[in-house]
């Protein structure tokens, strides 16, 4: 059975603006074993790279307020640690693959030097051991040359080759959680399909835990094993990748998966989108946040905040369309059009 590494209770962060308190995570709930794979996706603002910057504890504070709930990383609660006691687990047990190579790199840096300041910093080893640990993390991210290239600046390098050199940094002190935030955004599909591959094969030869965070679900029947969908600050759906995919409950999810585009099985019907756009978390809105946006929304939605119901053991949804009094609302038909087409591309694969 697996061990469970990370789980987020009740997490809530609030950021001072002039504006006002945004309430950009409110009371979010996850858990991660090792060796697994969680997507967490949603679309801008919804706050996925705010909870996975949580985690890592990279929130400033100001403006950041942790308010409320916890974040136990093999059973221990990482929201009261101090910054040097942080310090020590950022890169060491758990490392982050930024969304940008070109902005995560120093450009005035060679590459294998950026690579052996992390290996020194957190294991015990001689300089000439870190670069020839430095040379094999480059060779297992698939870099040709490896020898060369660690003496290369990061403009030498093209951008999904950016990004291999990102990840080799993020192995080097080989963490037990790899959050990777939206890392394959800013590269095109080809190498898209490259990194996703290579995240797989470094997860299967150290078990490496990962948090992945996209705002695309089609990257996510690749690579998750676990999905938590967000809307405004909170966790609205959460499942395995197949309840996610074959049995969406939440009118959220179903226009998640309604927009993506079906360019292999030849479904003509225009791209659905999600009408509207996310809530003003300033002023958060009374009851289900998703109501104004959602064609199904009851009018209990705009009273009280739906509870998460479970549909399964490993399946759950914060929508009121599960409560027993609720009508009986079937996932729409081009929607579920999409969705069949879209698995039965990810089956041939």
């Amino acid at each position: 059975m697996s061990k469970k590494l990370l789980e987020v209770k009740d997490l809530k962060i609030n950021f001072k603006t002039y504006a006002g308190l945004v309430q950009a995570v409110r009371g979010v709930n996850f858990e991660l074993n090792e060796g697994e794979t969680l997507a967490i996706v949603g679309e801008s603002g919804s706050g996925k790279s705010v909870t996975s910057n949580a985690v890592m504890k990279l929130i400033p504070q100001p403006p950041g307020i942790y308010a409320d709930g916890q974040i136990l990383f093999q059973g221990k609660d990482l929201i009261p640690l101090t910054e040097k006691e942080m310090s020590r687990i950022r890169g060491n047990e758990i490392a982050m693959i930024f969304q940008d190579p070109m902005t995560a790199l120093n450009p005035t840096m060679r590459v294998g030097k950026q690579i052996t300041e992390v290996i020194l910093k957190h294991k015990k080893v001689s300089r000439e051991q870190a670069k020839q640990r430095a040379i094999e993390l480059l060779d297992q991210v698939g870099i040709p040359m490896p020898e060369k290239r660690f003496s290369q600046f990061p403009h030498e390098f093209s951008g999904g080759m950016r990004q291999r050199v990102v990840i080799a940094i993020a192995l080097a002190a080989d963490p037990k959680l790899l959050i990777a935030d939206e890392p394959t955004t800013a590269l095109d599909v080809t190498i898209q399909a490259q990194i996703l591959e290579l995240l797989k094969e470094i997860q299967k030869k150290n078990n490496t835990s990962i948090i992945f965070i996209t705002h695309d679900l089609g990257v996510v029947a690749n690579i998750a094993d676990r999905v938590a969908v967000m809307y405004a600050g909170q966790v609205v759906e959460y499942g395995t990748v197949n309840d996610i995919f074959y049995n969406p409950r939440h009118p959220y999810t179903w226009g998640l998966l309604g927009s993506m585009p079906d360019l292999k099985n030849n479904v003509k019907e225009d791209l659905r989108t999600i009408p509207g756009s996310p809530p003003d978390l300033i002023h958060p809105p009374k009851g289900d946040a998703f109501a104004p946006r959602n064609e199904f929304a009851l009018a209990i939605d705009y009273e009280q905040e739906p509870p998460m119901f479970k549909v399964s053991d490993t399946h759950y949804a914060k929508t009121w369309l599960l409560h027993p009094d609720a009508p009986e609302i079937p996932i729409p038909e081009t929607i579920s059009k999409r969705i069949e087409g879209y698995l039965k591309e990810a089956e041939n694969k």
